[in-house]
């Protein structure tokens, strides 16, 4: 009979993600990982077998745990369209700010060369962008936006400000300029 993990795996992953985010990949070195998380070393190898397996379950965690939850604003609204989609930015932004959003932090890293990055990060977009497109959909139903608007190209522009806004938050130090920019965004295309 096989012996029970006496780790709690959640909980090690959760720990990662600030290691991760606040270092990068490369300057996370295997020792503060183990030594943060508490994790024993002969399991981690025998879970994930490299620091890489590692990250991309910290990284497949952190979109189920952390981006979700803001994406289930787009999801969870039926009645405007709009305003999902303010209440998403508003959670995505409150999540950045604190420390910038490990997704757009492995990208930028390892997203040239990492196919698995690279697979994670285009199924979480795609994702993103139909909700976009069904919440804008929805608003154009309700006579919230413009009629004659590219739904399809204003979810794609705001996915890509999704992508930008994280790398804002860094630059500009958690500075209002995410939300200014996402307004007006929406402000255009609002009735």
């Amino acid at each position: 009979m096989p012996k029970q993990a006496q780790y709690d795996l959640p909980e090690i992953l959760t720990y990662a993600v600030d290691i991760f985010t606040e270092q990068g990949y490369a300057k996370a070195s295997m020792e503060e990982i183990i030594g943060r998380t508490q994790f024993n070393r002969r399991a981690f190898y025998i879970e994930f077998k490299s620091k890489k397996g590692f990250l991309h379950a910290v990284l497949a965690h952190y979109i189920e745990n952390n981006l979700s939850a803001c994406q289930e604003s787009l999801i969870a609204r039926k009645d405007s369209g709009t305003q999902a989609i303010y209440d998403y930015f508003q959670a995505y932004y409150e999540l950045i700010s604190k420390q910038g959003c490990l997704l757009v932090n492995c990208i930028s890293e390892l997203g040239r060369n990492d196919e698995k990055v690279q697979s994670i990060a285009r199924h979480y977009y795609d994702s993103l962008q139909l909700c976009f497109i069904a919440c804008l959909e929805r608003a154009q139903k309700h006579q919230q936006i413009k009629s004659t608007i590219n739904i399809e190209s204003v979810a794609l522009q705001l996915t890509c400000f999704t992508q930008g806004f994280a790398v804002s938050s860094i630059l500009q130090n958690g500075e209002d300029d995410v939300i200014i920019a996402m307004r007006e965004l929406m402000s255009s295309i609002e009735l």
